[in-house]
């Protein structure tokens, strides 16, 4: 097999630990209403291919059902997981 030379590691930013807070796009409750958007939540349990996510809102499968322990598990390399986006704070008016 040829070395083909990467600017950076091709797997990039997928490297997940316990602890990190990461967005994923799942359907979840927001403003008493069912949306499918990114919700915010903290990876519990990491293997080889698979990252699982808990929430502190209800989330569901994309069949409909509530996940009861609110914990969805995703491939490493789904676009569906991603590291948070910067929110920037506005400067206070004195």
């Amino acid at each position: 097999m040829a070395n083909l030379p990467f600017r950076s590691s091709p797997e990039g930013n997928r490297d997940y630990q316990v602890g990190d807070v990461v967005e994923v796009y799942c359907d979840h409750i927001q403003d008493e209403e069912r949306v499918r958007g990114w919700l915010e939540g903290v990876v519990v349990q990491v293997d080889l291919k698979m990252v699982a996510v808990q929430f502190h809102e209800d989330v569901y499968l994309t069949d409909g059902w509530m996940v009861p322990d609110h914990v969805l598990w995703s491939p490493k390399d789904s676009p569906n997981i991603r590291r948070p986006k910067r929110r920037r704070r506005k400067k206070r008016k004195k």
